[in-house]
Order: structure tokens, then C-alpha cells, then sequence
């Protein structure tokens, strides 16, 4: 397993091994005419809920696109302030078509998620899974028709260990992602796969300079963890010489950017939301498909779009030489357990 988690301001030296980092550009603010994508997204999400197989990003207009299955909804959409777009398959029955590959093709290996511009289930396959398995789940896929359309990925899914300001547990190196706090008490999150192999984490690898303390750590189900600091000190609330302020959930197309203690910053933008994704160790449900690169060590690294933060570096397969799919467990999730906010 390799293991990475982004950091702030130079606060964190490299760790051992998951993709992880913090992003560089992001996409342009939207003017005052016309409403966050991002924000829009979510809102028309809450409205329509499994009626809309989601939304995506038209890069050529730069407005949301919204699916949509009837004229009702397709009029909440253009009152909104987005585009409608009437496909064939609903939300729901997407949902049940990810449903049925869970039960039948959950191997390592594997990844699915809902994409919102073709209205169908993207099935991805990389290059370990063979014979037989192959087999199992290229079968299931037939038996869903075009709600499923499958495309194979380079080299192997695998959660990838180091980014971002490098932090350092037993013999791996992570990333730091991103800095947090409730009240006067002081946090930093990263990957859970990073929080289960380690209970102190240290700035450098000879071990000498105690970072924190794991006090929570969520994998596989979810990837994230939470590092108590031990440290005197108010640490930087920044990526890099980024500061965050907010977070928040990106719309597919949103162009991001990570930061990881292997390869640096590296952009890309979100192609799906929700998607599960099938690791030797384990499943993990609920992250955001990218474009951006990563490799190992980069794990826990941050996922953000200028101020605001929105996920942790998980997982996925290439390299940042020539190019890969990425993972992101997103932020929100860990905030709202451990009651902790960035700043």
C-alpha cells in the first residue's frame, strides 16, 4: 500500500506511500451574472435528488448542466440558473445499476461511478484483473445493457502512499492534507489508509520531531483520518502558500488542483462524484474521480479549487509522467464527524 497526506505552509516533511497533494489552479471565479457551479450543483442536487443522474461543467459555455427526465424538472433547472438536458435514465435507475455491480463485480480492481454526461455507469478495469474475474465482471456489465459502458485504466488501482508536506508514520510517508481545528484544539487531516498504520506522526524521517497523534482513522468504507497535534503553535491554515478558507464539493468539470510531497502540485479537473472504488485492501465508496496525476506517497495530499477545500488524496492508477485517473475521499465527510473545520 502506499500512502500519501498534503500539508500546510511547510509545516510537514515527505511520508511513505498513497497519492495525495494539493492542487495548483482552478478554474475561474464565476462573475456576478452567473452562480457558482459548484454551489449550483449542489443545490439543484438537493431539488431534484435521484430524479437527475447529476451534473457536469460544459467547458465550452462554462454553465452546469443538469440531467433531467421530465419537463417539471427541466424548468426547476433553467429557473435555477443551469441547463437542462433530457436523457433516458433517471438517477434512481443508475443508482440501482451501481447496486447490482456491487453485488456482482466488487473485485480489486475495479472502480464505478455515475457519469452525468453520457447517463450511464462507467465501469473501469485495470490491468490486474484477469481471466476468470475479467470474465465476472465483464458479464455483469453485460447484463445492464448501455446503462453501463466499461473502459479499462493503466497499470493498477492501488492507494498510493506520500504528498504534500510529508509526514512520516512507522516505515511509510504520507501527505498532510489539510489543517483543521475545533475551538483552540489543533488538527490535521489525511488518508485513512495513512491513519491505520501509524499512531505518531513526525515531521522528518529520522522520527525526532513529533507532529500529533492519530485520534481517528476511517478505512476502508471511507478514507480519511484525523492527526491530533502535539505541537506548540497555531499551524498555517494553508495549502502550500494557498490559504484555505472554505469547503465545499466541486461540480464534475470543476478544474482542481493537489499538492503532494512526491510530485508537487499537478491540476486536473473532476469527472465523476460518488464513485466506489474496489483496492486490494478493501472497498471505498463516496470519492471524486479526477484527471489529475499522483503516485505513491502523495496520499492524503489536498484536493482544492483556489480557497476551498475538497478532498483527500486516496488513491488510483498511472503516474504523473504519463498521466492516470486519481481519487479523492472528500473533505466534508471527515469535517462532520470530527466536528472540525479548516480555517
Amino acid at each position: 500500500m502506499r500512502f500519501s497526506a498534503s500539508r500546510r505552509a511547510g509545516l510537514i516533511v515527505a511520508a511513505a506511500g498513497l497519492v495525495g497533494g494539493t492542487m495548483v489552479a482552478a478554474s475561474a471565479q464565476a462573475s456576478a451574472s452567473q452562480p457558482d457551479p459548484s454551489v449550483l450543483s449542489t443545490k439543484i442536487a438537493g431539488q431534484l435528488g435521484a430524479r437527475s443522474a447529476g451534473s457536469y461543467l460544459d467547458k465550452a459555455t462554462n454553465k452546469l448542466v443538469v440531467t433531467v427526465t421530465s419537463k417539471a424538472d427541466a424548468q426547476t433547472v433553467s429557473a435555477a440558473g443551469a441547463v437542462p438536458k433530457t436523457v433516458a435514465r433517471s438517477g434512481a435507475q443508475l443508482q440501482q445499476a451501481t447496486a447490482t455491480l456491487e453485488s456482482t463485480a466488487k473485485v480489486p480492481g475495479t472502480a464505478w461511478a455515475i457519469d452525468p454526461a453520457t447517463d450511464q455507469v462507467e465501469l473501469s478495469i485495470d490491468s490486474t484483473v484477469t481471466g476468470a474475474k475479467l470474465a465476472q465482471v465483464t458479464n455483469a456489465a453485460k447484463q445492464l445493457g448501455s446503462a453501463v459502458r466499461v473502459t479499462h485504466l493503466p497499470g493498477k488501482l492501488t492507494t498510493k502512499a506520500s504528498g504534500g508536506d510529508a509526514i512520516y508514520g512507522g516505515q511509510y510517508r504520507c501527505s498532510l492534507g489539510f489543517n483543521v481545528r475545533s475551538g483552540s484544539t489543533y488538527y490535521f487531516l489525511t488518508a485513512g489508509h495513512c491513519g491505520n498504520i501509524a499512531s505518531t506522526w513526525y515531521s522528518n524521517s529520522a522520527h525526532t520531531s513529533v507532529l500529533g497523534t492519530t485520534a481517528g482513522s476511517s478505512f476502508p468504507g471511507n478514507d480519511y483520518a484525523i492527526v491530533r497535534y502535539t505541537a506548540t503553535g497555531t499551524p498555517p491554515g494553508t495549502v502550500g502558500s494557498q490559504e484555505i478558507t472554505s469547503s465545499g464539493t466541486p461540480a464534475v468539470g470543476t478544474t482542481v488542483s493537489r499538492r503532494g510531497s512526491t510530485t508537487g502540485i499537478h491540476t486536473g479537473s473532476v469527472t465523476q462524484l460518488n464513485a466506489t472504488v474496489n483496492y486490494a485492501e478493501g472497498s471505498v465508496s463516496g470519492l471524486i474521480r479526477t484527471t489529475v496525476c499522483a503516485e505513491g506517497g502523495d496520499s492524503g495530499g489536498p484536493l482544492y479549487r483556489t480557497t476551498t477545500a475538497y478532498g483527500l488524496t486516496s488513491g488510483g492508477s498511472g503516474n504523473c509522467s504519463s498521466g492516470g485517473v486519481t481519487y479523492f475521499q472528500p473533505v466534508t465527510e471527515p469535517l462532520g464527524v470530527y466536528g472540525v473545520s479548516v480555517y
